[in-house]
């Protein structure tokens, strides 16, 4: 009883330049925080904090004018496919899908989840991470062991299909009933483990391998657990064609859904490139949040309406997908990426040029406070506020990458790289300190994912035709 009567030991970190993404959009030019175990007990102006807390810190640490951020939520990313990475390059989605991914999934043991999450992470770690959605991926097990390891936030996804051509022949057999009764059993096991870092969501790969009893059982059972459901929503126009085709509408996926009451405030939509302005009108007023993945939009999905949905008050998020959609899991890049493409999106559809769309604060709250909307997990994290949990990442802006420093958040957005990313806490505890991964041993990580990709693309009978010639 004495033991648990003992405060908690108080970090102090001061002297940086604390953006806190909080609803005032507050920065604080020489500011200090206060942690108290896994929770943010005070913030504000150094010379306050420190009167107050120096007393009582078991650690002070001087940032030396380094930049506080709230951790980034990446929230559209298939960590088992990272050791996919390059085996789908240059093909369209279709083949991509059919040839490529579906073979090495379905190849999958839990062990190859296990080391692709880690390997996966390992990357999200490094470009500021703490918290990520799981867009969908094969052995959610292997899967929460690697994030309970590396000390990451989570929602994690079974991908989940009951329907559909080109499936391979152990994914035939799985019914609707399989489908919902194995991600039950998934989320009695993980939901709320790793000290609350992991929530398991429920997941629909795509309409066009899900039958509409699993569409409705879905919903229905992540009402009755309260969680969220991700899904992969009007990526290519030949999906939409699909359903115009099979579900007897006369528009496609978002249009369907809305018609059968699937879009509610709980879905994560990833992508939703191919919509147009009533089907934006149906996703803002279900609530629905949508993951915006710049580089796998640009590589072979097309120009989502993003200006457009968030003038709509949809929540819009960014997310890197998959390793063979993207080969970058940095979400700093996507930041980049997304300014950019949304810029030039401007110029293509009105002839017009606009470099005021999707500014560098929009972009940066894309990644951070509406990362934390889309993962429902806006209570905790997305922000540096009193009583959130401690997840935070120290960027060095003193690199050639981001100097000269004029503008602070329009840097973070357009001149940041991985780089830049010295430490990241999660939950109160480092995961990344002066750029060393924490909790695993990074080169082992890399020999094991070099031998299990190997020996994976052999079982899933994966041959990548070589665009060079060796001699």
């Amino acid at each position: 009883m004495e033991e648990e009567k003992k405060p908690k030991s108080l970090l102090v970190f001061h002297n940086a330049t604390i953006v806190t993404v909080d609803q005032e959009s507050r920065v604080f030019s020489d500011g200090a925080i206060v942690v108290n175990g896994d929770t943010i007990e005070a913030i504000g102006r150094s010379t306050e904090i420190l009167h107050q807390y120096s007393p009582l810190a078991g650690e002070v640490v001087d940032l030396q004018r380094r930049i506080l951020l709230p951790g980034f939520v990446n929230t559209h990313v298939h960590t088992s496919q990272q050791l996919a990475r390059g085996i789908a390059d240059d093909v369209d989605l279709m083949t991509w899908l059919h040839e490529r991914i579906w073979p090495y999934e379905s190849s999958m043991t839990e062990d190859d989840s296990y080391v692709s999450t880690l390997l996966c992470g390992v990357e999200l770690i490094r470009s500021g991470v703490t918290c990520f959605a799981e867009a969908g991926g094969q052995h959610v097990s292997g899967m929460a062991k690697a994030v309970e390891e590396l000390g990451l936030r989570a929602c994690l996804t079974q991908s989940t299909m009951d329907t559909g051509g080109g499936l391979p022949v152990n994914w035939i057999t799985r019914t609707t009933e399989d489908c919902i009764q194995l991600q039950k059993e998934l989320y009695d096991k993980h939901h709320n483990t790793a000290d609350g870092r992991i929530r398991v969501w429920l997941g629909l790969r795509q309409i066009m391998n899900a039958t509409d009893a699993l569409l409705f059982k879905t919903r229905d059972m992540a009402k009755e657990l309260q969680t969220g459901v991700h899904m992969h929503v009007a990526e290519i126009p030949y999906e939409n064609q699909v359903v115009m085709d099979t579900r007897e509408v006369n528009h496609g996926t978002v249009t369907y859904l809305e018609k059968i009451g699937i879009l509610q405030n709980n879905l994560l939509a990833a992508h939703s490139v191919w919509v147009d302005d009533a089907e934006i009108g149906f996703l803002s007023k279900g609530g629905v949040k949508v993951s915006h993945c710049p580089a796998a939009a640009m590589r072979m999905l097309g120009f989502a309406p993003i200006k457009e949905m968030l003038n709509a008050g949809i929540c819009v998020s960014l997310g890197t997908d998959g390793a063979p959609s993207n080969n970058r899991m940095s979400i700093v890049d996507e930041m980049y990426l997304a300014s950019l493409i949304n810029k030039g999106r401007e110029a293509y559809v009105s002839g017009m040029t606009n470099p005021t769309a999707l500014p560098a604060e929009t972009v940066l709250k894309m990644v951070t406070m509406n990362g934390a909307k889309s993962v429902l997990w806006d209570d905790e994290i997305g922000s540096l506020e009193v009583g959130k949990k401690a997840d935070m990442v120290v960027v060095n802006p003193f690199l050639w990458t981001m100097v000269p420093l004029h503008d602070c958040i329009a840097n973070l957005v357009y001149c940041m790289r991985t780089e830049n990313i010295e430490s990241v806490m999660c939950n109160g505890r480092w995961i990344l300190k002066n750029k060393k991964i924490v909790n695993v041993n990074e080169e082992e990580v890399v020999s094991l994912a070099i031998r299990s990709s190997s020996e994976l693309l052999k079982r899933a009978g994966i041959k990548i035709p070589s665009k060079m010639k060796f001699i």
